[in-house]
C-alpha cells in the first residue's frame, strides 16, 4: 500500500510546525522551558535565534512547517519507493 504524499506532506509539516511554536509559546511564558530545543532548532534554521521573542517564534514556526513538509516528502516518496519494489506481479 502506498502513502498518499499529499497528506504525508502536509502532516508532517503541520505537526513539526505545532512542535516547534507549542515549546516557543510555552517559552515565551516561562522563561527557561525548552530552551535546549529551542537552540538546536535555532543551529539548524538559519534567521532564527532563540531569543524568546514573538518574530523569532514566528520564523521558527514557518521553518519548521518547510522542514517538515520536505522531510515527509523524502519520507513519503522512499518508502513508496521501496513498497513498490517489494511487489512480484
Amino acid at each position: 500500500m502506498k502513502l498518499n504524499l499529499k497528506a504525508l506532506v502536509l502532516t508532517a509539516g503541520i505537526l513539526w510546525a505545532l512542535a516547534v511554536f507549542l515549546v516557543g509559546v510555552l517559552n515565551l511564558i516561562w522563561s527557561g522551558y525548552g530552551v535546549a530545543f529551542l537552540q538546536l532548532i535555532a543551529s539548524i534554521y538559519p534567521g532564527y535565534h532563540a531569543t524568546s521573542s514573538f518574530g523569532d517564534l514566528i520564523v521558527g514556526t514557518l521553518y519548521a512547517l518547510v522542514d517538515g513538509a520536505i522531510c515527509g516528502l523524502v519520507f513519503g516518496w522512499l518508502y513508496n519507493l521501496f513498497v513498490g519494489k517489494g511487489r512480484t506481479a
